[in-house]
């Protein structure tokens, strides 16, 4: 018979504390709603003040002599079980309705294509191995949701990685998978495979169906081309179901990603700045301007040093702890950054002089390992996080690309399409360069790539094919 009873058990496991909460969710803010966040503290928190026209300082103040007679009784941290959130407030609670509008709002704020199908491979079950596929297949995403790599270029990478018994069923299976996720379509590596992953999704009885993926399928150039005769020929269709069919195919998204393309709509304020230096080069160093100059008020700190046990006391107690961890977060935040964008512009020191050709093929799991620290870390430092560079401001994600090439001789796939652009840029318009011809001019310039990858560039970019620009000329 079975019974109910209690046992007691000794474990160990990791529980995030509310500094370690509130050290994350700095990090992964941007500047200007680190900046709201801020101003926030300040209006709720009085142990909070700006210093005016002094630089910027995120270090706690000196120490008064007698501190130790009034702060020995502020612990340093909160129990494991209470939540940031549970003692941090954005704003005061005089304006708790227009906190709530505001929070909203700031919580509205869209998230990135990379950042939205993550949500959804954490939900998969899914072995190590499979694992560092998807992370390879995810880096290889174009900003449109179309794969900007080779799978067969993929393979390469990922053998010299360690999977040496990797097959390429294997990857055709974990593509799959992740061309299920939502935008529908993403994933795909190609037009016609894109329309053709949301026709699936499509119901059974949308009329004409079956013809419609024929067309996708077998007759995409004759209805760039608006060649009805054929279509209708083709596939048996007459006048108004043809009309029916292309409705249908016009109203799929041959952009999947576009939804998450659109950036906020605001300044771009950069994170750090790219200088140049006589003696010692070009240096990344922090933005001095992007964020207010915080300090500890001294007036009400002062207060503290009473040993009484009142509600005025308690309270300067509890916001002095605030503010200390406060500011002791976003020293961590402005070091962590600093860190990683010192690191980012070491590798991708070319860019500086030479631009996007110039880019060196680099994934998460390159920085990571540099600045000993996690690949969710790096995500979030370069996540909506820009820096000054002589070539304009660049969010920190963009000098991420994955590899595409032998193992001594990789490119990266961003300088590739650099390349792509700047041939078809310079060909003569009556005698434009078809794809075979950019693969041999890449070759000699040493990137060897396939035919069909150029090709997937060209189209990523919205670039016509060589006969389509000769038309067009």
């Amino acid at each position: 018979m079975m019974k109910p009873a209690l046992q007691l058990r000794t474990g160990t496991h990791l529980t995030m504390t509310p500094q370690l909460q509130q050290a994350i969710h700095l990090l992964q803010l941007s500047t200007l709603d680190l900046q709201q966040e801020l101003q926030m503290a300040l209006e709720s928190n009085p142990l909070l003040d700006i210093e005016e026209d002094q630089p910027l300082d995120l270090e706690l103040p000196e120490t008064p002599p007698s501190q130790e007679e009034w702060s020995s009784d502020i612990p340093e941290e909160l129990p494991l079980d209470a939540r940031w959130d549970d003692v941090y407030t954005n704003g005061s609670a005089s304006s708790s309705a227009a906190d709530d509008s505001w929070s909203i709002e700031h919580n509205a704020v869209a998230i990135d294509l990379t950042s939205h199908l993550r949500e959804q491979i954490l939900l998969m079950d899914m072995t190590p191995r499979e694992q560092l596929i998807t992370d390879t297949l995810l880096d290889a995403l174009e900003p449109s949701g179309y794969l900007g790599v080779d799978l067969e270029d993929l393979g390469k990478g990922l053998r010299q990685q360690g999977l040496g018994n990797l097959k390429q069923s294997e990857l055709e299976h974990m593509l799959a998978r992740l061309q299920q996720c939502e935008p529908t379509g993403v994933f795909a590596r190609d037009l016609r495979e894109c329309l053709l992953l949301q026709l699936d999704q499509l119901p059974g009885d949308t009329p004409w169906l079956a013809q419609t993926r024929r067309m996708v399928r077998q007759f995409l150039e004759p209805l760039g081309q608006n060649d009805r005769r054929l279509l209708k020929r083709r596939l048996s269709l007459d006048d108004d179901a043809l009309d029916e069919v292309i409705h249908t195919i016009r109203s799929l998204n041959p952009r999947p990603g576009r939804e998450f393309e659109s950036v906020d709509q605001h300044l771009v304020i950069p994170d750090l700045v790219l200088r140049y230096h006589a003696r010692h080069g070009w240096q990344v160093e922090l933005n001095q301007e992007a964020l207010p100059k915080l300090r500890i008020q001294p007036d009400y700190a002062a207060l503290v040093r009473r040993a009484d046990k009142s509600e005025d006391n308690t309270f300067l107690k509890q916001h002095l702890q605030e503010a200390r961890w406060l500011l002791k977060s976003l020293s961590s935040r402005n070091e962590t950054l600093l860190r990683v964008g010192q690191e980012i512009m070491t590798r991708q020191a070319g860019f500086i002089e030479h631009g996007d050709e110039a880019l060196k093929p680099m994934i998460l799991a390159d920085i990571a390992q540099a600045v000993d620290m996690h690949e969710s870390t790096i995500s979030r430092v370069t996540t909506r996080k820009y820096i000054h560079t002589p070539r304009g401001i660049m969010e920190l994600k963009y000098f991420f690309s994955s590899h595409v090439g032998q193992e001594g001789d990789a490119h990266a796939s961003t300088a590739i399409r650099a390349r792509i652009r700047k041939f078809i840029e310079e060909e003569a318009p009556r005698r434009p360069l078809s794809d075979a011809r950019l693969v041999q001019l890449l070759a000699d310039n040493g990137i060897v790539v396939a035919r069909r990858t150029v090709a997937k560039y060209r189209e990523a970019m919205g670039i016509p094919s060589s006969s389509d620009r000769k038309r067009l000329a």
